[in-house]
């Protein structure tokens, strides 16, 4: 079966339902990233997701698709906290990505639901932008569930970025749901729950049950593109061995972890908060060895310096406890290291 075409809410936008997440292309050189984000383009991806916060990924699309502009949709991201702020980083924005406007506008990552007449200004310079063409469609992402229902609820954004995938709960279903009867484009991040979910086909299968919900995978090597690619024309639907294999995933995962989002860093004490508050999980979920080497041992010995300032916590998008999950992680990550070194 074909990759659907879904159509992003009240944006009129069509797009299979098989996006391009961005942010991983920081990571590449400019050739690797121009191969990759051309290939993604012949090979059938119209929507790529980016953000001015993503150090030169809008420059690479710039460099890879501003010759077929008119042919794909680009979404980019603004986390500024003032009109000015956010005028100038899109006209940064429309420079490295050689294109005199954007499809979709979003406010990056917010902890408000910006309203006009709310004293900020932000609303109101988004309704100027969308006025003069320069904008086509105003957009939101968050990563705090309240934040992200009161504005699918205010009727003010045409999309709504959130990470949903399927180890998200009954509020996170509701969510989109409510944005398919609202008429608000539901853009999925973290469909891989930050790497936590490594089989694609039961990802892609899960998210596909969501007819308004565009993922935007997040692809910095070809391999992993080539899978994503495979689906356009081989789309892979949820059966029963499917349903299966993340009944028993979501077990495995039950509880509260870190996503990897990295929103908590940077520690004062250097931490690698992001990783080092999931290894549990990753030197399971991963080949061992990666997690295993002396890179790593260095790192999680690191976690022992943390002095419970908890700043972590106060940023941390999902309300974690991060000093009790690095402690946790240290001592489990310690016996996985026994057991591996006496194999």
């Amino acid at each position: 079966m074909k990759v659907k075409e879904l159509t992003l809410g009240k944006t009129g936008i069509k797009t299979p339902q098989n996006a391009f997440g961005a942010l991983p292309v920081q990571r590449d050189d400019i050739e690797t990233s121009i191969k990759i984000l051309r290939k993604a383009y012949e090979g059938g991806m119209t929507y790529f997701d980016t953000a001015r916060a993503y150090s030169d990924s809008e420059e690479k699309i710039g460099l890879a698709l501003s010759d077929v502009r008119d042919k794909i949709f680009i979404a980019t991201k603004s986390g500024a906290k003032t009109p000015e702020e956010v005028k100038a980083q899109l006209d940064i924005s429309l420079k490295n990505m050689k294109t005199d406007y954007i499809d979709v506008y979003q406010f990056h990552c917010s902890d408000v639901c910006y309203r006009p007449g709310d004293g900020s200004g932000m609303y109101e310079l988004m309704e100027d932008l969308k006025r003069q063409g320069i904008i086509r469609h105003i957009g939101i992402t968050a990563h705090k569930i309240g934040v992200a229902e009161e504005c699918v609820e205010s009727g003010l954004y045409e999309t709504l970025q959130f990470p949903f995938s399927y180890l998200s709960g009954e509020r996170e279903m509701n969510l989109v749901k409510r944005c398919k009867e609202l008429n608000v484009g539901f853009v999925c991040m973290k469909a891989l729950a930050g790497g936590l979910i490594t089989d694609s086909k039961a990802a892609f299968a899960f998210i596909s049950q969501f007819d308004n919900a565009l993922p935007i995978w997040g692809i910095q090597r070809e391999k992993e593109l080539d899978e994503w690619l495979s689906y356009m024309d081989d789309a892979p639907e949820m059966d029963d061995d499917i349903r299966s294999f993340i009944e028993k995933e979501k077990e495995e995962l039950s509880g509260d972890f870190c996503r990897g989002c990295g929103y908590c860093m940077p520690c004062p004490k250097g931490i690698q908060i992001n990783n080092c508050a999931r290894i549990s999980l990753m030197v399971r979920r991963a080949p061992q060895q990666a997690w295993l080497n002396e890179y790593w041992q260095t790192e999680m010995e690191r976690t022992k310096e943390c002095i419970n300032c908890r700043q972590c916590v106060s940023k941390c998008p999902y309300g974690l406890d991060t000093p009790e999950l690095l402690k946790k992680n240290y001592e489990d990550y310690v016996k996985v290291l026994e057991e591996y070194n006496n194999k």
